[in-house]
């Protein structure tokens, strides 16, 4: 596992037990059928919003050319560590949901939505102490779940709990670490916290929740 990763997990007080079995998570992803050097996604426009569709085979991009409309635009690219299918254009979010889940539908493949940070947010000077809340690793349920990248800065955790108004958590997805925002089954909850923590400047995104695993239900940060 990338060192700089198990420093991130360690800053969160993750045990080192966890760290390990944690790596199969973060790193488990074959990437042996992806393409080689995509170009790095296109950042969505201002007002936009756009999906990234997780398709690391070109299997997985046929399949989804043949579901989509041909008028649809769309290219592959390198999201993070994964290979996606960016689609782009839609104006609103609920637009944006109804293909994720005509994609997921058709195609079974799962879509990232996101959309453009305003600023960027100023990192907190709070410590990173965190308490011993429940810790149990576990996968999320159905729902929502808004996570946001904090480019390995824990300190940021501050930040979103103040956003949010609430408390913040540690998960997993995909190959990387996130700050959980918000865990709902409210749609339009989950869109709502998206759009405010798109206005502060962090760089959020909507994921199935199932699809994450929960390493902390809770950041305690000092204010």
């Amino acid at each position: 596992m990338n060192p700089n990763k198990v420093s991130i997990l360690r800053k969160f007080k993750i045990p080192t037990a966890l760290i390990l079995s944690t790596a199969g998570l973060l790193c488990g992803i074959n990437s042996a059928f992806a393409q080689s050097n995509p170009p790095t996604c296109e950042a969505p426009r201002t007002g936009e919003y756009i999906l990234l569709v997780v398709s690391p085979t070109e299997d997985n991009q046929t399949q989804l050319k043949r579901v989509l409309p041909t008028k649809i635009s769309t290219n592959t690219c390198k999201y993070l560590d994964d290979t996606v299918t960016r689609i782009g254009g839609f104006k609103k979010i609920d637009d944006a949901n109804r293909w994720a889940r005509y994609i997921k539908d058709s195609a079974g493949l799962s879509a990232i939505i996101t959309t453009k940070p305003t600023d960027t947010p100023t990192p907190s000077q709070a410590g990173t102490q965190a308490t011993t809340v429940s810790y149990k690793p576990r996968r999320l349920g159905n729902g929502y779940a808004v996570l946001v990248d904090y480019y390995n800065r824990p300190q940021l955790a501050s930040d979103v709990r103040k956003a949010v108004k609430g408390d913040v958590g540690f998960v997993a997805y995909g190959r990387r670490p996130y700050l959980l925002a918000s865990y709902t089954s409210n749609q339009k909850e989950a869109y709502q916290t998206l759009e405010e923590l798109s206005k502060r400047g962090f760089f959020a995104i909507i994921v199935d929740s199932q699809k994450v695993m929960l390493l902390r239900s809770v950041v305690d940060l000092p204010n």
